[in-house]
């Protein structure tokens, strides 16, 4: 009996002596780590090697275990003492004075613990935030500090804490209230001023009036703490940073999300870095290398760089790899820290650098920034900077063009390129618009393309009126000639040894189409089969390009499938071109370009149907009919894909009996070209690789002609 009632008189008083022994002891702590800066006599004595770490740590256990003892929500009496007499400020004095050496990594450390363990809100008050900050200004400026490691975990909890509630992104950045912009300086210590339990004895000034909100200061803070540590050549230390700044970019409240654009200079921080970024790549660095460098993450900081087999490839993959992070950030981001962010990417990097670049006369400075921005294209995703970039490039305007007309020059510019004299800077620009079809955005089809077959003004309307002054005369340039019209197509070509060209009659289809078995066998008679050497290499038909455009009309139909486009062509009835039909700079270069397939390089002739396939696998009924249809009846002086083909194939034909022994040497070609047998120098060869070529071209729009089926809906 005696010795129950002496267990329950000793659990009373366990119960009652720990909060003055806690005090007590958290106090002695304290006074033990200020009584040391009284009595120690040699500066040069680290941190680490003092009783200060192991008395911070006695101070953060017992303010976590007082925490554990008392009512949820409850401040005991040592972090009271914590908070009125200015602990933390006293301690964060200390770090920035770096005594004794190390002294900042220990209070680091602590923060870091104390904001992690103890569960009451601890951030809205004065004398927690304000030392906090003040913590943040030593962070992120001085990369290789040794305690970068520390920095980025601090950072880190402050993160969490403000995801959990980002109300408190307002007492980081520099202390301003969301409410009313007063700054840290007119804060009281407590967030809520009556009957605030723990009053430090420091009020606002009495009758200060509010300050009005300042624009964005160049101050340390967590943006610029976080920044900074994602320079950081410690790759941890890096991905951890930007991990965070991810976190905090991602806000859902509207009102943190503002304050994170209008209290910080995070987007020009970031911006900053990628304009420098993009400036430490060297100037003599090979565009071809920046084409093939693979798509960099950010999150393989380093790696990219680790085999280096060109100039300037470590400087280009940390370019990309931060212009990737940027767009994850964007992508991540509430909208309006995304909207700011490609904001300040379009201004300073696409306007500020890029567009200069592109706009001057030095072949070699064009070749660099158009592979620069065929990389920088490759690498976004993110929707609202990816809508800043088109805009960029291609400008606003949707309605159609008219010759001539450049109201936008740096489109105009881009596309004159891809017919540029040096063909290098044509097959530069058009691997650029391959590109851009590739991203899923609407303006980019409708811009170049779309814009300009609204109307169908490419269709001859009525059968035309016998007019008293005869037919109207044609430009010798034109191509709105029928096939059985044009001068090409003869019934043979004496002593040539070819014969009749293989076509359907236009007159077969009247309405313009034709079913999908013979849009397939006119693209596949098109070139003669004198002119055919792919069934002697014994290779396969036009099938073996069926899969590769099913992948990509696939690819396509997934990505326009928001946009709305219609199922059908518009009726004829309801379009009313003001204007006569013009197939728009895009297709214009484009068609230009094919007109001259048998005298151009075969790397250009490549890249030239590479960009017409990827328009015509669009699902676009006006862009199908105009590409793919071989039928149209073409208004006069109006040319269409086929139409272009068609004279192609009359030029090839006469230039081919010409040349003696064509069909041995365009075999000897296609082998060279295959790497059957070695590469030699031969007469007429850019005619022949241009022949093989048009056949593979042929065969791959009869392929995507199959794939994509029967156009829909009335002529």
């Amino acid at each position: 009996m005696l010795s129950r009632l002496g267990a329950l008189l000793q659990q009373a008083v366990e119960t009652r002596e720990p909060s003055v022994d806690l005090l007590e002891a958290f106090t002695e702590h304290w006074k033990g780590i200020t009584g040391y800066y009284l009595e120690a006599t040699d500066e040069s004595i680290p941190a680490r090697q003092t009783d200060i770490p192991w008395r911070l740590k006695q101070m953060l256990d017992i303010l976590v275990y007082e925490e554990k003892q008392r009512p949820a929500g409850e401040a005991g009496p040592c972090l009271e003492y914590l908070l009125q007499h200015k602990v933390l400020e006293t301690l964060s004095t200390l770090g920035k004075a770096e005594y004794p050496p190390g002294m900042r990594q220990q209070v680091l450390l602590f923060f870091s613990r104390v904001l992690a363990q103890v569960q009451h809100p601890l951030l809205h008050y004065l004398n927690v935030h304000r030392p906090v900050q003040k913590l943040l200004q030593l962070s992120g400026d001085r990369l290789g500090s040794g305690t970068e490691k520390e920095e980025v975990q601090f950072a880190a909890i402050l993160c969490t804490k403000i995801k959990q509630d980002p109300t408190l992104l307002a007492y980081i950045l520099e202390g301003k209230s969301i409410l009313n912009g007063r700054r840290a300086q007119e804060l009281p210590a407590s967030p809520v001023e009556e009957g605030a339990e723990h009053s430090p004895g420091t009020t606002a000034a009495a009758g200060s009036p509010p300050a009005e909100p300042s624009p964005p200061r160049r101050d340390s803070n967590l943006v610029t703490s976080l920044v900074g540590l994602c320079k950081s050549k410690k790759s941890r230390v890096a991905l951890k940073a930007r991990e965070n700044l991810l976190l905090l970019v991602g806000l859902a409240q509207e009102a943190a999300a503002a304050c994170l654009v209008r209290s910080s200079t995070l987007c020009q921080l970031l911006t900053e870095h990628l304009c420098d970024l993009y400036s430490a790549v060297p100037a003599c660095t090979d565009p071809a290398d920046v084409l093939a460098l693979e798509r960099t993450g950010w999150r393989s900081q380093g790696d990219a760089a680790g085999n280096e087999v060109f100039l300037g490839k470590e400087s280009l993959a940390a370019f990309f790899g931060w212009l990737d992070y940027l767009d994850e950030l964007v992508m991540g981001a509430h909208p309006v820290v995304a909207d700011a962010i490609a904001e300040a990417v379009e201004e300073k990097f696409f306007q500020g650098i890029l567009q200069p670049q592109l706009l001057q006369m030095s072949e070699l400075d064009v070749l660099s920034a158009t592979a620069t921005l065929t990389g920088t294209v490759r690498q976004i995703h993110a929707p609202p900077l990816l809508h800043r970039l088109v805009l960029f490039l291609l400008g606003p305007d949707r309605h159609p063009e008219t010759p001539g007309d450049a109201p936008h020059p740096l489109r105009t510019q881009l596309i004159d390129r891809c017919n540029h004299l040096s063909d290098e800077i044509s097959l530069a620009s058009l691997r650029l618009f391959e590109e851009l079809l590739r991203k899923p955005h609407e303006h980019v089809a409708h811009s170049l393309v779309l814009r300009n077959l609204e109307a169908r003004g490419y269709l001859q309307r009525s059968p035309p009126v016998p007019d008293e002054r005869g037919p109207p005369e044609l430009d010798p340039d034109e191509d709105g000639l029928d096939l059985e019209d044009d001068p090409y197509f003869t019934d043979g070509f004496p002593d040539a040894g070819f014969g009749t060209v293989k076509r359907p009659l236009p007159g077969s289809a009247p309405s313009g189409k034709g079913q999908v078995s013979e849009v397939v066998s006119s693209f596949l008679c098109l070139v003669p089969e004198e002119a055919k050497t792919s069934s002697c290499m014994e290779e396969g038909g036009y099938d073996t390009y069926v899969h590769d455009a099913l992948g990509m009309v696939q690819a396509c139909r997934a990505s326009v499938a928001p946009w709305g486009w219609p199922p059908a062509p518009r009726p004829l009835d309801a379009c009313y071109p003001e204007v006569a039909f013009y197939e728009g700079h895009f297709l214009k270069v484009l068609f230009d370009r094919m007109t001259r397939i048998l005298d151009q390089p075969y790397s250009l002739n490549l890249q030239v149907t590479s960009v017409l396939s990827r328009l015509a696998a669009f699902p676009h009924p006006h862009l199908h009919e105009y590409l793919l249809d071989p039928y149209l009846n073409l208004a006069p002086g109006c040319r269409s894909l086929f139409s272009v083909l068609v004279r192609v194939i009359g030029d090839l034909m006469q230039r081919l009996q010409r040349v003696p022994h064509f069909r041995a040497k365009l075999l000897l070609v296609r082998r060279q070209l295959m790497g059957l047998v070695p590469g030699e120098q031969m007469e007429h060869a850019m005619l022949f690789k241009g022949v093989v070529v048009l056949e593979e071209f042929c065969k791959e729009l009869a392929a995507i002609a199959l794939v994509k089926g029967p156009p829909e809906g009335p002529p």
